[in-house]
């Protein structure tokens, strides 16, 4: 052991004092009469000086670095519950030493070795004014930031002490204890908030624009068209499309909403798509025909069964075809055609398109296509009775179905939407019966 070679290093750097002594002790018996137990004893506390006393010196200054080593790194049981954590989480000391760093935080801020600064990281002098404050004695703060590159995200620390009783957070022991500072990722949060709040003014702004309509085609015919039967008729028709138009808001909301709530459940009911685009088809003839629109549909002899909501997976063919017939009315015909498709070791893919000739689609606009609200021209939106949920909603059921939509498109030539679905596998008879 260290401390008994070293014991034993200084017996025998001192055996010269210890002869030197036993001689004195020797000639004090002899020559003096000194009593031997007296000469024992004196020899005793000498060689207990050179010996037991730089020993306990030595356990004593090993005691004391192991306990400044503890200061200086967390145990075992602190590091588990900092790697637990869901968030990046770091353990520094006093001065912003990294103690000790989770596979979170490296992950969302990049290599960090034990020992270097936290500022070699995290830049953000808020965070570490906020670490000097809390080892000095402050209650835990939470510091929020925002940062541009590479990308846009918003993030979160709460920073506190850690690893000292409540009984041991006196001034003086501060020092000894450590700081831990969680970040949290705030981005996804921020992104859903904005779209909360942008939803909610296009909303109020939807129905404002009809009640102000509505208001106004009041305050008039109670004044000035009060004895106008002319005016009154055209009013009140205008009044009525209003009314629909605020109609049709309200039940899409609904409809986007009611998508929403059950956005995580699969549905698994055996459609066949053929049966969907038939009805589809029956439903909007009438509309196609006050466009001066003809549907063609270009069908394969075979079921196109998928897993789905019949009613949902009509939506969304009903809003393709119906964007379809009032955008693309300039060509005069819309075209409904589907295929199945064959995959090596799997059950294959039915793909629908839908497809107009009229003007198409600015490049510009493609990405926003399915936002909430998001029209490409307002006016010529509203005039024909447009939403501007339609493609919202359409995104969001295929999402539920586990379904992908693209969009090919040729300014002049039309568009095109194209929904693929995972075909599903038809039990036959035979399975059936057992």
């Amino acid at each position: 052991m260290p401390v008994a070679h070293a014991a034993r290093q200084r017996l025998v750097e001192d055996r010269w004092v210890l002869a030197v002594v036993a001689a004195i002790l020797a000639w004090l018996v002899f020559l003096h009469e000194v009593p031997v137990v007296y000469a024992l004893g004196a020899f005793t506390a000498v060689l207990f000086a050179a010996t037991v006393m730089p020993r306990q010196r030595a356990v004593n200054r090993l005691a004391m670095r192991g306990e400044r080593a503890r200061g200086l790194w967390p145990d075992t049981g602190m590091k588990v519950i900092v790697e637990a954590l869901p968030q990046a989480g770091f353990l520094v000391d006093r001065r912003g030493i990294v103690r000790y760093v989770n596979e979170e935080a490296q992950q969302m801020f990049g290599p960090v070795r034990p020992g270097d600064p936290l500022s070699f990281r995290l830049r953000i002098p808020s965070v570490l004014e906020a670490i000097d404050r809390v080892s000095a004695g402050e209650p835990p703060e939470r510091i929020r930031w925002s940062e541009k590159v590479p990308t846009e995200r918003w993030l979160e620390a709460f920073v506190t002490r850690v690893g000292l009783a409540p009984a041991e957070t006196s001034r003086s022991s501060l020092r000894d204890g450590f700081i831990l500072v969680v970040v949290s990722d705030l981005t996804e949060q921020r992104r859903l908030e904005r779209m909360r709040a942008d939803f909610v003014a296009n909303a109020s702004h939807e129905l404002r624009t009809p009640l102000a309509s509505l208001s106004g085609f009041i305050e008039t015919l109670q004044g000035a068209a009060r004895d106008d039967p002319g005016a009154q008729e055209r009013f009140l028709q205008i009044m009525n499309d209003q009314a629909a138009r605020m109609s049709r808001l309200i039940d899409d909301l609904l409809s986007l909403s009611r998508i929403e709530m059950r956005a995580h459940v699969r549905p698994d009911t055996l459609i066949d798509l053929a049966d969907v685009v038939d009805h589809v088809v029956d439903a909007l003839t009438p509309s196609a025909n006050e466009f001066g629109v003809a549907i063609e549909t270009d069908l394969p002899g075979t079921a196109l069964v998928v897993r789905g909501d019949h009613d949902e997976l009509v939506q969304v063919f009903e809003n393709l075809v119906e964007n379809a017939i009032k955008y693309g009315s300039d060509g005069e015909r819309v075209r409904i055609s589907a295929l199945s498709e064959d995959i090596a070791g799997g059950d294959g893919f039915v793909t629908v398109s839908v497809r107009d000739w009229g003007p198409g689609i600015a490049r510009e606009h493609l990405p926003r296509l399915t936002e909430r609200f998001y029209r490409i021209d307002v006016a010529s939106s509203r005039e024909k009775k447009g939403t501007g949920l339609g493609l919202a909603i359409v995104k969001h059921i295929l999402n539920r179905h586990r379904a992908h939509m693209t969009v090919d498109n040729a300014p002049g030539k039309g568009a095109v939407f194209t929904v693929r679905m995972a075909r599903a596998k038809i039990p036959d008879a035979n399975s059936k019966a057992e």
